[in-house]
């Protein structure tokens, strides 16, 4: 990233380095059990692979849709491939912003102090998440020798060992199946992005133009904070109801068009999420036998939750409302298979056209009457 005064807005490296050195240790595990672990799940995408595409029939038989490689990391490893994402994500904006402060007096030194305390911020926000997630499709950084992708220069599979191997533990179910319901699950989103192919050039570009409506003046970036702030913690000003009362720290830092192009990408991730969870419950029972009791101990840890820091620090980043993405979505997948099958659900992926929007993920015949009764009108 080209950088003013040798000084980059955010400081990746020390992003690496603080959620690196910050982030929990992992379970203890001998290294032949370590393993033994990174074997199996390595097979389990592999049949996962199998089941995922012959349930949804995303993929044409004979077909072949772009290779992409499946990671087993640990949580450095993870930390590192979203560092490498967010880079590439957030690239315009930053050379924007970089631009806006190289002109202004004093930008080269404020840029070097301010590219440090951000690369610490968002290096503790990585490391609290980085022992949280089982497993993840990062499609947006590019290709290298440390991170591996798909031709095309981006796209692959994680699976996070030290955190799947904790879970299991925490719940005390067979961790042979455990690790194959998530491999499905996983690999639903691999099969989402590599038999839709505009599907991540779509996602970029919506992210692209919510980051684009962004206001780089540190004035009103710093005012809507106060704001966000203040509704946060219950003081809003005078004179304003509580309509953001229930929204997170990212909802409410947002212009109007910004919160129109966050519906539609709400809207996505509920659908993605959603029709994971129905896959990896729909294979689950043909080929995990304890599914049942994985899936409802495994619902109860999610509503449960963990400390109330750790559900203060969900609320404010939004995590929450990933949780009601998966509730949401697997409701809206599982209507409308029920009403129309899932060749006539696999519609949804023709175009960005026939994806849901946020109202009809929370009803499903507004789009079945939609994308399936005109279509046959």
């Amino acid at each position: 990233m080209t950088s003013i005064g040798g000084a980059e807005m955010v400081d990746w490296n020390l992003a690496v380095a603080t959620a690196t050195r910050l982030v929990r240790p992992g379970p203890d595990i001998s290294r032949e059990e370590a393993r033994e672990v990174v074997a199996e799940l390595r097979r389990h995408a592999k049949c996962a692979e199998e089941h995922v595409r012959s349930f949804t029939r995303m993929i044409p038989e004979g077909s072949e849709p772009e290779d992409t490689p499946v990671l087993v990391v640990d949580r450095a490893g993870w930390i590192r491939a979203n560092v490498a994402g967010f880079r590439e994500l957030l690239r315009p904006l930053l050379e924007k912003m970089q631009h806006r402060r190289g002109n202004s007096p004093g930008g080269a030194v404020l840029g070097a102090v301010g590219g440090k305390v951000t690369g610490v911020e968002l290096g503790m926000l990585l490391s609290f998440l980085a022992s949280r997630v089982l497993g993840q499709y990062e499609t947006f950084a590019p290709a290298g020798r440390d991170l591996p992708g798909s031709a095309d220069g981006g796209g692959r599979l994680l699976l996070v060992a030290p955190n799947i191997v904790h879970v299991e533990r925490e719940l005390d179910v067979d961790p042979h199946d455990f690790r194959l319901w998530v491999a499905l699950h996983e690999e639903t989103h691999r099969t989402q992005f590599t038999g839709v192919p505009w599907l991540r050039d779509h996602l970029q570009g919506e992210i692209q133009s919510f980051l684009d409506e962004t206001d780089v003046d540190p004035m009103t970036v710093l005012e809507r904070l106060r704001e966000a702030a203040q509704s946060l913690v219950g003081g809003r000003p005078e004179g304003e109801d509580g309509e953001d009362g229930g929204r997170s720290l990212v909802e409410i830092v947002q212009t109007p068009a910004q919160r129109e192009i966050l519906g539609r990408l709400t809207a996505v991730m509920s659908l993605l999420e959603g029709h994971a969870d129905y896959v990896m419950d729909g294979v689950g029972p043909e080929v995990v036998s304890s599914v049942a009791e994985i899936r409802e101990k495994f619902q109860q840890r999610r509503a449960r939750g963990a400390s109330r820091l750790d559900q203060a620090l969900r609320k404010l980043l939004g995590l929450d409302a990933k949780l009601r993405q998966y509730r949401d979505g697997e409701r809206f997948v599982r209507a409308v298979v029920d009403e129309v099958g899932m060749d006539g659900f696999n519609r949804i992926w023709t175009s960005p056209n026939t994806l849901p929007t946020k109202a009809e993920i929370a009803a499903p015949a507004d789009w079945i009457a939609r994308v399936h009764r005109k279509a046959e009108s």
